[in-house]
């Protein structure tokens, strides 16, 4: 009857999106280790551990962003799979009224939010049939920020840094690391690369990503590809991007390859990246009741190894107390590496706000604002919001908008992750205005800075991209870009790009 199905599959996503694989924690422990004490990327670190033990402890999503969740499923010949199909989707949306998924499914013609994670092909489900007699759920929650910054090449082709890229293993080599260089703090690095060497276009992605349901300790049973994933983990480590692109020795905590015959005309190289938050875990399943017989990936019975070593941002009282409104004068009074502590209110805005802002008045005043790129997870209880988590989005996307909304409506700092582009920077040298970088997928920790969740506008473009009102105690965060024209993150792009240049094989 398959009676415990609903509640085994509920219970898959809930831990996949609440409590980090233990592979995972090995490996970002290890990075946290191998960083400089004391430098940025290091505190960053720290925060994240430190977010991973809050999101476990309360079984809350350890990233805002819980992605498009994909499912990989095996059965036995002659298990309905139609009911299962039902079963997933039953329970996608339950976890998403729970608040363990963030409603990510928007209509791609329409715009609108579904509110349930449910739509057309959302989520993805993929189906096999396999000789054994229980059934298999895969499940990995991969976030936008990180979906963006997937790559394919095309060889031969020639890249930045690298010049040509031949058909060879040194070509699919320079391909690799290009592709954890332009991902930077984008895609909240210290990150995992998934990578298909050949194959068509579409299908090549689809075995890229297959790699994630790897563990990060496992060997390639090909020596060839196990030599190249060994070279690209010590490699990439020297380019000095580091935790969120703030420079330092841990940029990838895993890289996994395979290789797929092509056609005589194409050589693709796809390359799927993955954030630091690497949420896929698995079971299996009574075949008959529906009921767990196995977890993958964890074992329940073992205790969480608890991973905060620190404070994160150690305060040290030298810190920028900020207390909106904003003004010029104290903007200009920042620079970059300066960390600020806000108090007071802020307002939320992503993708449809700015896109919004550029035509229509804002429903707040916003001068001297600080509008923070965040679509968070908020449940309603009563006439009550609450935040579940918070953490910051990339900010990049909003380029082509930022610049206009800081002169038109007098913004005067602008938080997110991974940095903006010249024009943005343009914009704050000449309105005063500062740029400043929270750390990637730490949505518990900023969860936690939310006193009071003051109202919301928007609404209507669905949670995530609504601009919420948010009152935060000691939100903390860092200038990366500030009102005198410096940029960290080009500082990084330069100096990781003449790192790149530096590996290139003679």
């Amino acid at each position: 009857m398959m009676e415990f199905l609903a509640g085994s599959l509920l219970e898959l996503i809930t831990q996949t999106s609440t409590n980090l694989p233990p592979d995972v924690r090995a490996a970002m422990s290890n990075a946290a280790n191998i960083e400089t004490p004391g430098t940025q990327s290091s505190q960053a670190l720290d925060i994240v551990l430190s977010n991973v033990d809050m999101a476990s402890d309360v079984e809350a999503p350890i990233c805002q962003d819980t992605g498009m969740p994909t499912f990989v499923v095996h059965t036995p010949v002659g298990v309905n799979q139609i009911r299962i199909k039902k079963a997933i989707l039953d329970a996608v949306a339950e976890a998403t009224r729970l608040g363990k998924l963030r409603p990510n499914s928007v209509d791609s013609l329409t715009g609108k939010n579904s509110g349930n994670n449910l739509g057309e092909e959302t989520p993805v489900v993929h189906f096999e049939q396999w000789e054994k007699d229980e059934i298999e759920v895969k499940l990995i929650l991969k976030g936008g920020g990180c979906e963006n910054k997937n790559i394919q090449y095309s060889v031969p082709c020639n890249l930045d840094h690298l010049g040509r890229v031949d058909r060879n293993l040194e070509g699919v080599r320079k391909c690799i690391l290009h592709a954890v260089w332009q991902a930077q703090g984008q895609g909240c690095s210290p990150g995992v690369l998934g990578v298909c060497i050949g194959s068509d276009r579409a299908h090549g992605y689809e075995l890229a990503k297959e790699q994630f349901f790897r563990t990060l300790d496992d060997v390639n049973p090909n020596p060839t590809l196990a030599k190249l994933e060994a070279e690209i983990m010590t490699e990439a480590n020297k380019l000095g991007v580091g935790a969120m692109g703030f420079g330092g020795k841990a940029t990838l905590i895993g890289c996994k390859i395979t290789a797929a015959n092509r056609l005589p005309a194409c050589f693709f190289v796809s390359v799927a990246y993955g954030c630091w938050a690497f949420r896929r875990l698995g079971v299996r399943l009574d075949a008959t009741t529906g009921a767990i017989t196995k977890w993958l990936y964890r074992d329940p019975s073992r205790p969480v190894e608890r991973m905060a070593r620190g404070a994160g941002f150690t305060l040290t009282g030298r810190e920028v107390v900020l207390t909106p409104p904003l003004t010029e004068t104290q903007m200009r009074a920042l620079k970059v590496g300066d960390l600020v502590l806000i108090n007071g209110e802020i307002f939320t805005g992503r993708d449809n706000v700015h896109a919004y802002l550029m035509k229509n008045p804002p429903p707040a005043d916003l001068n001297g604002s600080v509008l923070y790129h965040c679509g968070p997870v908020m449940l309603k209880q009563g006439d009550h919001w609450t935040v579940k988590a918070a953490g910051p989005t990339t900010s990049i996307r909003e380029e082509p908008y930022q610049a206009n909304v800081i002169q038109k409506y007098g913004v005067r700092a602008v938080i997110g992750k991974g940095g903006m582009g010249a024009k943005t920077l343009t914009a704050l040298k000449d309105f005063g205005a500062v740029y400043l970088n929270a750390i990637g997928g730490a949505a518990q920790y900023y969860a936690r800075t939310v006193e009071k969740v003051l109202g919301v506008d928007l609404i209507e473009f669905g949670i995530p991209e609504a601009m919420w009102h948010l009152r935060v105690k000691d939100f903390v965060a860092i200038v990366t870009m500030d009102a005198h024209g410096n940029s960290l993150h080009a500082d990084i792009e330069k100096s990781t790009g003449e790192a790149l240049e530096a590996l290139q094989k003679v």
